[in-house]
């Protein structure tokens, strides 16, 4: 939303909505956990995912990745078909999210493999969502990634390094047990509700310490 000012300038005010790719690294989890709550938080969410992360869908998740919409709107009910969550084909250059002047919070990618994450470290916008990831870095918004990956090697480290200089939050894929965890839900919990602090948005996804 734009607003005039009438003596020739204007203010701009970001909507409330973020993108999300979703690659394929394992940990699918993470990325529809994060829709979810996002949806349920009151943004709009711009979705893109990798061929790959289609692949590993249909492999952790049970997803039927060869019908695509009807996987999502089995994932994500209503918020499919109002509006709210809006998914972009990866091939789909031409899609808002590929713009600049498409206004956003920012973006995360959750899970990121360590292949979009060098082309993303290498400028390589080849695709919807490394396009859109290089989109966030120009246009100094935030752009939060999700690298699930071990080991690292020096290239995965170098990567992260040269990213995380220039801004971007590097948050892995990395559960922690001292908020006492007691299913899988709460782990992925834990790791979704660290993306979303650094989001800077409020949720009740696991115990802080020393509350």
């Amino acid at each position: 939303m734009v607003r005039g000012t009438g003596q020739g300038t204007s203010l701009t005010v970001r909507p409330k909505r973020w993108v999300v790719g979703i690659t394929g690294a394992s940990g699918a989890v993470y990325g529809v956990t994060l829709c979810r709550r996002l949806l349920e938080a009151g943004f709009q969410v711009h979705l893109v995912v990798s061929e790959a992360g289609w692949r590993v869908f249909k492999e952790e998740l049970g997803w039927n990745a060869a019908k695509r919409t009807e996987a999502l709107q089995a994932a994500f009910g209503e918020a499919v078909q109002d509006g709210t969550l809006v998914y972009h084909p990866l091939g789909d250059i031409g899609a808002s999210i590929a713009s600049g002047s498409f206004l956003c919070e920012g973006m995360a990618i959750v899970p990121c493999s360590m292949g979009s994450l060098a082309a993303i470290a290498a400028g390589a916008s080849t695709n919807l969502l490394t396009r859109a990831a290089d989109v966030m870095m120009k246009e100094g918004r935030p752009l939060l990634l999700v690298p699930r990956e071990t080991p690292l090697n020096a290239i995965h480290l170098e990567n992260m390094l040269k990213l995380a200089r220039l801004g971007v939050r590097i948050i892995p894929a990395m559960p922690a047990f001292y908020h006492g965890p007691q299913t899988l839900d709460d782990l992925v919990g834990f790791l979704v509700g660290k993306v979303m602090d650094n989001m800077g948005i409020a949720h009740n996804l696991y115990n802080r310490w020393g509350e």
